[in-house]
């Protein structure tokens, strides 16, 4: 019995000597409580590059924001410019991601349009009036009659007609008792002088036939003969019977359409058309195909359709082609080197067209894009990506739909602030809170280089004109939120 106080002394002493090591145990080592960790800033759990200097909730998401402390790094994910998408491998392999790499190159590709047959203007015959007088008949040649060369098209009386034949007569009358007096040079002169009237009377319409009888019989006609130049189809004829004509006056037109001129549309981007090139012509109507070439003239620029009148050089034997007909061309061009993607790369949206690159291992960025061309399946491009970039070729509709979601709009404490991505309509937004107007007052208006900013307030307005150049530019949309957080704060 005389033990147990002993024994009561020796625990006291035991939990005593424990408390004491603990206590400096705590002093040594470990961590110091949260109150004694000094916070540096909090943060946006969902969107790291978000920070305040006071904890809250996060304004895009709803959730609390965290504390970085002291000694801590900041957190793991880097933050993304306006617009991006991080994807991991599995969530790529799963909306059917593919990624090419941009390079330039050139190719060959298909170009279809339409062309209208003309006549060869080489080929063209404008039968025209030498002289005053008048139809004496017509033979039944109306426009579109498939007509022989020398073949009768009209009777034609002018009383110079006859004063010309009595010129010519005369002539030879006087030619045969001449030439068997006149030494060589003589006879050549004479033969010349032949030549000019029977150029007289070609002139006034009459065809060799008609001049070779004349020549043989020596008889005067009252009439000339107008015949077909060659063979050919009449265009245009612009004389009846019994009519008066006069010197000038265009009687007939008639063409040869065993070679015929295709004029094709084509635009510029279309492709090099050499001299040459062949290309297949369809012609609808009749179900057939020939083939032409590019002639070797410079295309001539039409300013009602807006495009090039290439002209094409048809074979036209069996008379197929028609003038006014329109056919089918193809043709096989050369592209010329450049950057391209393939067509289903490019999302347009009706004011933009964008592709997304992959600028780092699961980032996917838009970027808005200039076309230049399109060659069957792909799309040449003049801005917007450089060489070597990764486009994705692939599932970019559901990267694009993913991107406009983030672009979420943002409600900090009141105002509602959008973001907005590089690939959204350009708004009418503060250049300096970032905060979106339905209207632009007259009073809160500022003009700097050319260029007009509306403000939502006065103190916005003041703060631009105290720096304009830094809310001119390319602002981020996260920056603009926080600077207007932190004044509300303020205020």
């Amino acid at each position: 019995m005389k033990r147990t106080p002993a024994i009561v002394v020796s625990v006291i002493a035991l939990l005593i000597l424990a408390f004491v090591a603990g206590r400096a145990t705590g002093k040594s080592g470990g961590n110091p409580p949260a109150a004694a960790r000094r916070v540096l800033y909090y943060v946006d759990p969902m969107h790291p590059a978000y920070r305040s200097d006071k904890p809250g909730i996060a304004p895009d998401c709803g959730m609390a924001l965290e504390a970085v402390y002291d000694g801590e790094s900041g957190p793991a994910k880097p933050s993304l410019p306006p617009g991006s998408v991080s994807l991991s491998a599995e969530q790529q392999q799963l909306i059917g991601v593919r990624v090419e790499t941009v390079a330039k190159s050139s190719g060959r590709h298909t170009v279809r349009t339409t062309g209208r047959v003309t006549a060869d203007d080489n080929r063209v015959y404008r039968l025209m009036a030498g002289n005053d007088g008048w139809v004496r008949s017509l033979e039944n040649n109306p426009p579109g009659t498939l007509v022989k060369k020398n073949q009768l098209l009209a009777s034609l009386y002018s009383p110079e007609f006859q004063a010309a034949q009595a010129s010519y007569l005369g002539f030879l009358a006087n030619a045969e008792r001449l030439k068997l007096n006149l030494d060589a040079s003589g006879q050549t002169k004479l033969e010349n002088e032949f030549r000019i009237y029977e150029e007289q009377l070609c002139l006034l319409g009459m065809g060799e036939e008609q001049l070779k009888e004349l020549s043989s019989t020596r008889r005067a006609t009252s009439y000339i003969n107008l015949v077909a130049p060659a063979d050919g189809i009449v265009l245009s004829r612009d004389i009846s019977s019994r009519q008066r004509f006069e010197k000038g006056t265009e009687l007939y037109r008639i063409a040869d359409l065993h070679k015929v001129w295709i004029l094709a549309d084509v635009h510029g981007e279309d492709g090099e058309f050499r001299p040459e090139t062949r290309a297949k012509v369809t012609i609808p109507e009749l179900g057939s195909t020939i083939e032409a070439r590019v002639s070797s003239s410079t295309p001539l620029f039409d300013l009602t359709s807006r495009t090039l009148k290439l002209r094409l050089e048809a074979a036209n034997p069996r008379l197929l082609l028609r003038p006014d007909m329109f056919v089918d061309v193809e043709f096989q061009t050369n592209t010329p080197a450049s950057l391209s993607v393939p067509a289903e790369a490019v999302l347009d949206s009706g004011l933009h067209k964008i592709v997304y690159v992959e600028t780092s291992e699961g980032v996917f960025e838009p970027h808005p894009v200039e076309v230049a061309g399109t060659y069957g399946d792909r799309v040449a491009l003049a801005k917007g990506i450089a060489d070597g970039d990764r486009v994705v070729v692939a599932g970019n509709f559901l990267l694009d739909s993913e991107s406009r979601m983030r672009a979420t709009t943002l409600t900090a404490n009141g105002p509602q602030l959008e973001i907005k991505t590089a690939v959204q309509h350009d708004a009418l937004r503060d250049p300096v809170c970032g905060m979106t107007l339905t209207h632009s007052d007259p009073n809160l208006v500022e003009r700097y280089q050319g260029e007009t900013f509306s403000f939502c307030s006065k103190s916005c307005r003041k703060k631009f004109r105290d720096d304009p150049g830094r809310y001119a530019g390319e602002k981020s949309a996260r920056v603009a939120v926080e600077e207007h957080q932190l004044d509300r704060r303020q205020d």
